[in-house]
């Protein structure tokens, strides 16, 4: 990372660390200011940050060197992607990054510069995330924002930008107030192209992503999977109720979202906001298992049942998906929903998992196990370095199609005991 503080370079630090590793390369942030603050308390005002404060530029530089070193140890030894987040913002820094990775340890470097001379988004920043840091526990507000100001104007005095023409052998990204335009220079592989694709999607408007399954189906009554059947009863109650909850929540400008199946486009029916169907939504394919209970997948394909249960994730359906599958397919919709403002996404509930743990920041050994219940609004609102969610049941009764992590997994074959007597995965939910 490139840029002087409160340019939104930890937020994208942290945004780009969960959509690289929700699409499964192994990423991690370096913070370089956690790293001085665990080896100093000498903080006391933005003196710390003079450029003639000798003692402190002696701390910051050994601090700066031991997160790129543990970047360096994460990258041998697994991880794909470390991002360095620090200011970066002297030539002399950045040359000392890339004889580092580049030169003496044969990795590919990539600069993501944030710039931004717009107030009005500066001051947020201050106001929503700086003050609260550990530097400022205890001080005034308004004494914590002067104080922050003055360390940026220390920065500012040796801030050199990254520029195109003496800068033009080095991979970079510069993002100008926060997605308003970039420059790109000198791309270098697959990779750096879909991290420029994610930071020119990305937005900072404040907005709320709405996600729910479709109304309880007839095949949930029968505890099957997959399939395309209508509504139950319950489930068009639900959906009269979700278009009230629409309507209580006062949302502007709602786009609804439903996948191409009968009963997310009947959840839907009506709630009156412009509705797309996207076929990317679609549930997860279950292959040669579809229209089966765990039951039956359990009598007629036992090896399957235990296959899944080793490995859910990875596990793909004869003839049909996996949720690592899923997820691929699934990147668009995130991509698009980024771009966007308030959305209500009707689905299913390996979609919803998939998603969900995009926004939580799960891995992909908790994702197919995430919670997802029928007739409930998840509401989730992006904040400072994360998202905020909250459940949101309309109390109508449903199926529980939730089965639990087994805590006992066997690798081939079964016993005679019935795999769902620990975990019913069709219960009348209360």
């Amino acid at each position: 990372m490139v840029g002087l503080p409160a340019r939104g370079k930890t937020y994208i630090s942290k945004k780009l660390t969960r959509y690289l590793n929700w699409i499964g390369i192994k990423t991690k942030v370096f913070n370089v200011g956690e790293y001085r603050r665990a080896a100093t308390d000498k903080y006391k005002s933005h003196d710390f940050f003079r450029p003639d404060n000798k003692e402190a530029l002696e701390i910051r530089h050994k601090c700066a060197l031991l997160a790129i070193e543990d970047a360096r140890a994460y990258l041998s030894s697994g991880g794909e992607v470390a991002v360095v987040d620090a200011t970066n913002t002297a030539r002399e820094r950045r040359k000392l990054l890339v004889d580092f990775f580049t030169v003496q340890n044969n990795f590919k470097l990539f600069f993501v510069e944030s710039l931004c001379d717009d107030p009005s988004i500066i001051e947020a920043n201050i106001l929503e995330v700086k003050i609260c840091s550990p530097d400022y526990i205890g001080m005034d507000k308004n004494e914590a924002v002067g104080d922050f100001l003055q360390r940026i104007k220390h920065y500012d005095q040796t801030y050199e930008k990254l520029d195109y023409i003496h800068d033009r052998n080095m991979s970079f990204i510069q993002i100008f107030n926060q997605g308003e335009r970039f420059l790109v220079n000198k791309l270098a592989g697959h990779l750096q192209s879909r991290v420029v694709y994610y930071l020119m999607n990305i937005h900072v408007l404040p907005r709320t992503i709405y996600l729910t399954r479709h109304g309880e189906s007839l095949m949930n009554l029968e505890g099957k999977i997959g399939g395309d059947s209508d509504l139950s009863d319950r489930g068009w109650q639900y959906a009269r109720s979700l278009s009230e909850f629409v309507k209580n929540e006062n949302i502007q400008d709602l786009k609804v979202w439903t996948s191409e199946m009968k009963r997310t486009k009947q959840t839907a029916q009506y709630i009156d906001s412009p509705t797309e169907h996207w076929k990317t939504l679609n549930e997860i394919d279950a292959g040669i298992c579809e229209g089966m209970t765990y039951e039956e997948i359990h009598e007629k394909h036992p090896d399957e049942f235990a296959l899944r249960d080793q490995d859910k994730f990875h596990y793909r359906y004869p003839g049909g998906e996996s949720y690592q599958d899923l997820v691929a397919r699934l990147e668009p919709v995130i991509m698009e929903l980024e771009r966007q403002e308030n959305v209500m996404v009707i689905c299913h509930q390996a979609v919803a998992r998939c998603l969900l743990a995009y926004f939580q920041d799960k891995n992909s050994v908790d994702l197919p196990y995430l919670k997802v219940p029928l007739h409930t609004v998840i509401k989730l609102t992006p904040v400072a370095y994360g998202c905020r969610v909250e459940f949101c049941p309309l109390n109508i009764k449903a199926v529980d199609t939730h089965r639990d992590k087994p805590t006992t997994v066997i690798s081939k074959g079964f016993n005679n005991k019935s795999p769902l007597s620990d975990n019913p995965d069709h219960i009348l939910k209360e």
